[in-house]
């Protein structure tokens, strides 16, 4: 299970503080998908970065409705709580608990 995130501060470098409907929050740092380039390479102009919203409808933080990330992970990155079976490492194996 996952909560959408009902709000999201900048904190400080890429770091933003995030809040899910379920009451936890913490801190994400978006430098490492800054670092895997492809889209998320527009995040390190800090004023585009700074930019951030939450989309409502979907419980997620995008920029310009076109670069976000699940909520799933940003929920496990910000509670460490683990990622859900069903969702896949970066190395293409699944996460187990």
């Amino acid at each position: 299970m996952y909560y959408d995130v009902i709000s999201a501060q900048y904190i400080d470098g890429y770091r933003l503080q995030v809040t899910f409907e379920d009451g936890k929050s913490g801190i994400v740092d978006f430098k490492k998908y800054i670092e895997k380039g492809g889209v998320f390479s527009r995040l390190k102009d800090f004023d585009y970065f700074k930019t951030f919203q939450i989309n409502e409808d979907l419980g997620i933080i995008a920029w310009d409705n076109e670069i976000d990330i699940a909520p799933e992970t940003l929920y496990s990155e910000a509670t460490g709580v683990p990622l859900p079976d069903w969702m896949e490492s970066e190395s293409g194996l699944r996460k187990t608990a």
